[in-house]
């Protein structure tokens, strides 16, 4: 069998039998906020679209631009516009609230519909005759913010997605700066929500999510932006995810010392605070993607267990709170235990501070 498949590598493997049935090709790159690659697997300057993990950043303009003091949002608004949100009732109440002081109707939103992410909401809706609107859509928080941004600075807000709109072009810019990379070399492409969504090397976006979470090198209003979103998105994760999340449960779990969130297609990133892994230890960013995207995240359940093990977080992923995540047996709809999901090679990783 293969051991690496264009800039990827063999990552997790699926055994029954004692014999490998499966395996997850990813790629990942570890970094911390002064550039220095901690690890790797595969190729880490894999160029690849972060999806939905983007988020904290494309709302970063309009933090920076004062936006939520402007319109006087709340913590937990602010984190829904970096979310991928599971479109709960809980959600909604939220995405009104902003509409609301911001001036928006949900008819401005151009994410699309689909039904909740939440199972139970689903059913809820479905039970009561319920069509989905927009406002259940993961990533209407995140259009929320950008039309805010728009409403802002008078910007379109008909064509609030066109690259062609300042906005974008506004956000494009700090997501290259935050990534250290020249914008033209960013290629363009479009999100699953339409939005425009932009690829860099794993590297790349690795070292925005360490600078996110250890900003302080990058100018005062950079770097109180950054504060305010990691916060906001840490003291309210069932905001960013939804009930049962992995993200949402990471952050629960980690207490303030990381920022998860995950992108489609098997993409998510990690930003470490500064102390996380000990006393001055610096704050560290982590992006990974698998090549298969990982539809239902059983891979990238195992590697976020080992990496977090690997940087000093044992308790949190013996956490019983953590236990859904964490299942290296497979087991089959009768009980029996007929295999393993585990990595391929062991994650290694030396930080020096």
């Amino acid at each position: 069998m293969a051991e690496t498949l264009a800039g990827y590598e063999a990552v997790i493997e699926l055994t029954r039998g004692g014999i490998v049935e499966s395996v997850h090709f990813g790629a990942m790159a570890v970094v911390d906020s002064e550039g220095h690659l901690l690890t790797s697997l595969g190729d880490p300057k894999l160029v690849t679209f972060p999806r939905s993990s983007m988020k904290p950043l494309q709302v970063l303009p309009f933090v920076e631009d004062g936006g939520p003091e402007h319109f006087n949002l709340t913590e937990e608004e602010l984190a829904i516009m970096c979310a991928s949100h599971h479109g709960t009732d809980e959600h909604v109440r939220v995405l009104r609230s902003i509409h609301a002081k911001v001036g928006l109707q949900e008819s401005d939103l151009q994410c699309g519909v689909h039904w909740p992410l939440d199972k139970a909401t689903a059913l809820a809706m479905r039970e009561r005759g319920e069509e989905p609107t927009p406002y259940r859509h993961n990533c209407s928080g995140k259009h929320s913010g950008m039309l805010a941004q728009a409403l802002l600075h008078d910007y379109s807000k008909q064509s609030y997605l066109s690259m062609d709109n300042s906005l974008q072009q506004r956000i494009l810019k700090t997501v290259a700066e935050m990534c250290g990379m020249d914008p033209e070399d960013m290629p363009v492409g479009i999100d699953g929500c339409s939005a425009p969504v932009f690829a860099m090397p794993l590297y790349n976006f690795a070292l925005a999510m360490a600078r996110l979470a250890d900003p302080d090198g990058l100018g005062e209003v950079r770097a109180t932006a950054c504060k305010k979103i990691t916060h906001a998105m840490m003291a309210n994760p069932e905001m960013v995810a939804g009930p049962g999340a992995l993200d949402s449960v990471l952050m629960s779990l980690m207490q303030g010392k990381a920022a998860f969130k995950g992108g489609a297609e098997g993409y998510q990133m990690v930003s470490l605070m500064p102390g996380a892994c000990g006393k001055g230890s610096p704050g560290i960013g982590v992006a990974f993607k698998f090549s298969d995207g990982d539809p239902n995240r059983r891979a990238s359940y195992v590697l976020m267990v080992n990496l977090l093990k690997a940087l000093g977080f044992e308790t949190e992923m013996a956490s019983e709170t953590f236990r859904n995540f964490n299942a290296p047996l497979l087991k089959n709809w009768a009980g029996l235990e007929i295999g393993e999901i585990r990595l391929v090679r062991p994650i290694e990783i030396t930080i020096t501070w």
